[in-house]
């Protein structure tokens, strides 16, 4: 089962690539125009993309542990029933968001940003960036970024049933959205065109539909 939901947690990272484009983008084309001229863009941009996988991976854990222990300490099973529910609405909710069909998940990431307001002063401090290994922890703290594709992958770390399959579940989805990230400050233009594109948008979009709806049906006829 594990197995199962780390491939659609890599799948739905790399089908939501357009909305990666749109939200961490502008970053991460930051981190490539601020390298110095005579350095390769490439190992800041690996780096940077690291430490968001750090931070993915750490909130990963911290999200299917505290759920774990506090499913374990009040021994209630049926309610991780519910929270695996939640995270299928959530993965239906993606879907309309990454289509343009609703933007519902904008409300939820308005709620990030008031961690988001104290964390992101600290990345001004790393700037510009003179080694591709500063571009870590500036990745880290960029990790935090409100995102409702984040967000919808994290319900699944929730539910994973302890810290480590947590951590592995985000560790996969951000490896899905690495392909795109590294586009960014690359020449593949036409590539990044193609993933910003309605139609690609809304195929992507239909998938994760269609996997949020198997999943609510297979919830359901456990309760």
């Amino acid at each position: 089962m594990l197995s199962a939901e780390v491939f659609a947690a890599f799948t739905v990272g790399l089908l939501g690539a357009g909305h990666c484009l749109g939200m961490c983008g502008g970053v991460a084309a930051a981190v490539s125009l601020s390298t110095p001229q005579h350095q390769k863009k490439w190992p800041f941009l690996l780096f940077y993309n690291g430490g968001r996988l750090l931070s993915y991976t750490l909130i990963g854990g911290i999200a299917g542990g505290i759920v774990s222990g506090l499913t374990d300490i009040a021994q209630v099973s049926q309610g991780l029933l519910w929270l695996r529910l939640f995270a299928a609405i959530m993965m239906i909710l993606l879907a309309l968001y990454i289509g343009r069909f609703w933007n519902g998940l904008a409300h939820i990431e308005r709620i990030g940003h008031v961690l988001w307001k104290r964390i992101s002063p600290l990345s001004t401090s790393l700037l510009p960036l003179k080694h591709p290994i500063a571009a870590l922890p500036f990745g880290m703290l960029w990790g935090w970024l409100p995102c409702g594709l984040v967000y919808s992958a994290l319900t699944w770390s929730a539910v994973a049933g302890d810290a480590i399959n947590g951590m592995l579940i985000m560790l996969a989805f951000g490896l899905g959205t690495m392909p795109a990230m590294l586009l960014i400050g690359s020449a593949a233009e036409s590539m990044k065109h193609f993933l910003s594109n309605l139609i690609f948008r809304r195929l992507s979009s239909a998938i994760i539909l269609l996997y949020g709806l198997v999943t609510a049906y297979s919830v359901y006829n456990q309760f």
